[in-house]
């Protein structure tokens, strides 16, 4: 790979194009002064760089709200003011991205760059929280949060709750133990679209504030349950096994490699681990449905690593190793590459406890 040495950070996300406004999955390199982006063709990167962004008079912005069905995007925007889109698998991903970018950009400047270091270690929730779990209390007609209209500067908002009101629930129903807990729980729960801004206040917080204080504790910023999770509540009554498929916790996700099972072509997706039930989702990336593409129940399943040196049988195309095997209870085999052994490690022990 060129400009190998000095690599802070790398993995995929997912760009907008500059020429044709698609999204396409891109393998990431962070390095001190730039950030370079590769083609995955066949499940292989290529040598040469497909562009470069050059991070000298960057300026980045996290969360970027420009994209509604998008809600994990970091924007950049270089010194000629060129606009970059990022979109990653995941919240937790998406700030350490951001942080480990800023702190690039911010090489020169020590004291900030130590105070990045503090925020990420202070941005932390309680390991596999709930967060289906926490909004269907929310909005449970008898001891969920309380929903009145409020009216901010002329507009009435007729189900929406103030921003104290959330922390003062997220402590009381012990989702949280301090107002500082339940503020970034509270962030959490908008970036994750359960709950949206609503009036300028808590709308223009978001757009201008950063990783830990994008939700306002106050009585006057005002939010509401996001159309989406409405949708979800409505169609209750016709719960089918899609929908229980995807009401487990999720364990882990990020994005993987996977062979096709008709063409065995390499496509990136973005893989979701979710327990009780037990499921495997992988999603396309680059639509903005967030609907999965496949999945699989877990129970009855085998997880192995497969061997680095030459192609397993079954495998095709030049892949570059770090190959795991999924094999379900009905005999479908499933080729998924991690981008190092230390991340296939991982994923292999975060699956065999649930099969």
């Amino acid at each position: 790979m060129e400009e190998g040495r000095g690599i802070l950070k790398e993995g995929f996300l997912v760009k907008k194009g500059h020429v044709v406004p698609n999204w396409k999955a891109r393998w990431f390199v962070l390095l001190q002064d730039k950030l370079l982006y590769y083609k995955v063709v066949g499940g292989k990167q290529e040598s040469s760089p497909k562009g470069r962004i050059f991070l000298d008079g960057c300026t980045i912005t996290c969360p970027c709200l420009e994209y509604e069905n998008r809600q994990l995007v970091i924007k950049l925007r270089t010194k000629t003011n060129t606009d970059y889109f990022l979109d990653c698998c995941s919240r937790e991903e998406r700030d350490i991205w951001a942080l480990d970018i800023t702190g690039a950009i911010h090489a020169g400047n020590p004291v900030q760059v130590q105070q990045l270091h503090l925020m990420r270690n202070s941005f932390k929730l309680p390991a596999n929280i709930s967060l289906n779990h926490i909004v269907d209390k929310m909005y449970d007609s008898s001891s969920g949060i309380k929903i009145t209209p409020n009216t901010r500067q002329g507009s009435l908002y007729k189900e929406s709750f103030t921003g104290s009101i959330l922390v003062d629930w997220l402590i009381s129903s012990s989702f949280a133990a301090s107002r500082l807990e339940a503020v970034t729980l509270a962030s959490v729960l908008v970036d994750e679209t359960f709950i949206k801004p609503v009036g300028a206040r808590s709308t223009e917080a978001m757009r201008n504030g950063d990783l830990t204080e994008q939700f306002l504790d106050d009585s006057t910023a005002l939010y509401a349950f996001a159309e989406s999770y409405k949708k979800k509540i409505n169609a209750k009554e016709q719960l089918n096994i899609n929908i229980l498929e995807l009401s487990g916790t999720i364990l882990k996700q990020g994005f993987l490699i996977k062979q096709g099972h008709k063409r065995k072509n390499w496509k990136v997706r973005r893989f979701v681990l979710r327990s009780e039930p037990a499921f495997l989702h992988y999603y396309d990336p680059t639509k903005e449905d967030n609907k999965p593409v496949g999945g699989f129940s877990l129970r009855g399943c085998l997880v192995s690593a497969l061997e680095d040196n030459g192609v397993p049988t079954g495998v095709k195309g030049n892949v570059q190793g770090n190959l795991f095997k999924i094999i379900t209870k009905n005999d479908i085999h499933y080729y998924i590459q991690a981008s190092s052994k230390a991340e296939r490690a991982n994923w292999i022990e975060a699956i065999k406890p649930l099969t």
